[in-house]
C-alpha cells in the first residue's frame, strides 16, 4: 500500500529509486514561501464562498504562517519522500492543525498550485534582476560622467574607425542594459495572470471565486482558460529569453574589458579585488571575473534552449516534463543576477588610461572620415573626397606619419583641394567636439545624457 497523499489506487510503495528521480524539493523548496502565501489566499476563497467554515480558515492561516517561521528559521525539514515543497507544506500542516489541514486542497491541484507558485516566486526574482540592472546602470553613468572628455578609439572590425570618448562608450553599454530592463519589465505584464482555481485542467465542480484570490495575490486577472492555465509555461521561455539577452549583453561588456586591460591595449585597469593571479606567473593580474560572466552567458542560454526543447512537444495539459522548467530558470536567474552584482560592484573601481586611450585615438588614421567631410565642406564630391582620403592614408602609410602631418607637397601632390591647414585641424579633440547632436559623442552631449538617466531614477 503507498503512503504518499495520492496513494489511495496504489497497491505498492514507490521505488527508492524513482522516488529520488521524481522528486523536486531541491529545487522548488525555494518557492515555499510563495506556496504558503498561495495557500493562505485559497483558503481565505474557500471560507468566503463557504466551503470551508471560518474557523477551519483562520486554523489553514494561522497554521500556515507558523510553518512560514518554521521555514525563515531553518527549522522546517523537508522530505525528498514527499517529493516536492507542496506536498511538504500540506503534510506539514495537516500534523500542526489535523483534519483542518486536510481541507486546503479542495477546488485546486497541484498543477495549479505549481503554476502559481512559480508564477509568484519568478514575478520577484524578475524584480531583482531589475534592481540590480539599475544598479549597474548608475555605476556606469558615474563612470560616463567622470570621462565624459575621455577621448579613445572606436572600433568597426576590431580597428580604429573614428574617436569617441570613454564617456559615450560606456553610455551605449547602458542603453543595452536598458533595454534588458525593459524587456523584463514587459514579460512581468504577461506573467502577472493567475492559473490558481483551473485546478487539474478543468477547473472546478466547486463555485469558487478565482478573481479574489487572483487580487489578494497581486495578480492582474485570474486565466481565462484552465487548460492553458495549467499548461502554459511561455512565461518562464520568455524570462530565459530576457535572461539570455542580458547575458550576452554582459558578455561583450566583457570581452571589451578583458581586451582594454590587455598589455596590448592598456585602455583600463579592473580593482585588485575583482582580479586573481597565475599560479607559476607572478606578473599576471587576469580579469577572471569579466571572463567566468562572459562564459555564464552560454549556461544561462543553454537554460533558454533547454526549456525550448523540452515544450516543443509537450500536448495539453500538465505533463511531468514541465518538472524540469524551474532548473533552467532558477538557475539562468541566479547566475544573472549574480553576474550584473560583480559587475556593479567591479564598475565604480575602474581606473581608466586617459593617456593611453588618446594616443591609440590619435593614431591609425581615426580622423579620416573628417578629413573626407572637409573636403565635401570644399566643395569636392564625397565619393571624390573619399578616394582622395583613401591615397592620402596610403601616403602616410609608405611616410610612416598621419594625416595632420602630411606637408603641402603631398598634399598637393594627391589633390588641389587638399591643403596643408585642412590636415593641420585634424585633431581627435575637434572631431570629437564635432559631434554634437543627440545621441552624438561630444562631452557636452555624453554629460546631458548622463544628467537625463540620473533624472529618469529620480522619478
Amino acid at each position: 500500500m503507498s503512503n504518499k497523499l495520492w496513494g489511495g489506487r496504489f497497491s505498492a510503495a514507490t521505488d527508492h529509486l524513482v522516488e529520488q528521480f521524481n522528486a523536486s524539493i531541491e529545487v522548488d523548496q525555494r518557492m515555499a514561501l510563495e506556496d504558503i502565501r498561495g495557500s493562505q489566499a485559497h483558503a481565505r476563497m474557500l471560507a468566503a464562498c463557504g466551503i470551508i467554515t471560518e474557523a477551519e480558515r483562520d486554523q489553514i492561516v494561522d497554521g500556515l504562517a507558523a510553518i512560514a517561521e518554521e521555514i525563515t528559521s531553518g527549522a522546517f525539514s523537508f522530505s525528498e519522500k514527499l517529493e516536492d515543497v507542496h506536498m511538504n507544506i500540506e503534510q506539514r500542516l495537516t500534523e500542526r492543525i489535523g483534519d483542518a489541514g486536510k481541507k486546503l486542497h479542495t477546488a485546486r491541484s497541484r498543477n495549479d498550485q505549481v503554476a502559481t507558485d512559480v508564477r509568484l516566486y519568478l514575478r520577484r526574482r524578475s524584480e531583482a534582476v531589475m534592481e540590480q540592472i539599475v544598479a549597474l546602470q548608475q555605476a556606469l553613468v558615474s563612470q560616463a560622467e567622470q570621462h565624459a572628455e575621455a577621448i579613445m578609439p572606436g572600433f568597426t572590425h576590431l580597428q580604429s574607425a573614428q574617436p569617441v570618448t570613454f564617456g559615450h562608450h560606456l553610455l551605449a553599454w547602458v542603453e543595452m542594459l536598458e533595454r534588458d530592463r525593459d524587456r523584463l519589465a514587459d514579460a512581468r505584464k504577461r506573467m502577472n495572470i493567475s492559473p490558481l482555481g483551473s485546478a487539474a485542467l478543468a477547473g472546478t465542480t466547486f463555485a469558487i471565486d478565482r478573481a479574489m484570490t487572483a487580487r489578494e495575490l497581486g495578480f492582474d486577472a485570474p486565466c481565462r482558460n484552465s487548460l492553458d492555465g495549467v499548461s502554459d509555461r511561455d512565461f518562464i521561455i520568455e524570462l530565459l529569453g530576457c535572461a539570455s539577452l542580458c547575458a550576452i549583453h554582459l558578455s561583450r561588456m566583457s570581452e571589451e574589458m578583458i581586451l582594454w586591460m590587455s598589455a596590448q591595449f592598456q585602455f583600463i585597469d579592473l580593482p585588485d579585488a575583482y582580479c586573481t593571479g597565475s599560479s607559476i606567473m607572478p606578473q599576471k593580474k587576469n580579469p577572471d571575473m569579466p571572463e567566468l560572466v562572459r562564459g555564464k552567458s552560454g549556461r544561462i542560454v543553454g537554460g533558454l534552449v533547454a526549456m525550448l526543447m523540452t515544450m516543443k512537444s509537450l500536448p495539453l495539459a500538465y505533463n511531468k516534463d514541465m518538472q524540469e522548467d524551474k532548473t533552467a530558470i532558477f538557475d539562468a536567474l541566479d547566475q544573472l543576477e549574480g553576474c550584473l552584482r560583480i559587475f556593479a560592484g567591479m564598475v565604480p573601481g575602474m581606473r581608466v588610461n586617459r593617456d593611453r586611450m588618446h594616443a591609440a585615438a590619435a593614431s591609425g588614421f581615426a580622423t579620416a572620415t573628417d578629413l573626407a567631410d572637409a573636403l565635401v565642406r570644399a566643395g569636392v564630391p564625397f565619393r571624390e573626397s573619399h578616394r582622395i582620403v583613401g591615397e592620402s592614408v596610403a601616403w602616410c602609410i609608405d611616410h610612416g606619419k598621419e594625416l595632420h602631418e602630411m606637408d603641402d607637397a603631398a598634399c598637393a601632390a594627391i589633390h588641389p583641394s587638399l591643403t596643408r591647414e585642412m590636415v593641420a585641424r585634424l585633431s581627435v579633440e575637434a572631431c570629437v567636439a564635432a559631434r554634437d547632436h543627440l545621441g552624438g559623442t561630444a562631452p557636452d552631449r555624453v554629460r546631458a545624457q548622463c544628467a537625463w538617466w540620473q533624472q529618469q531614477w529620480r522619478k
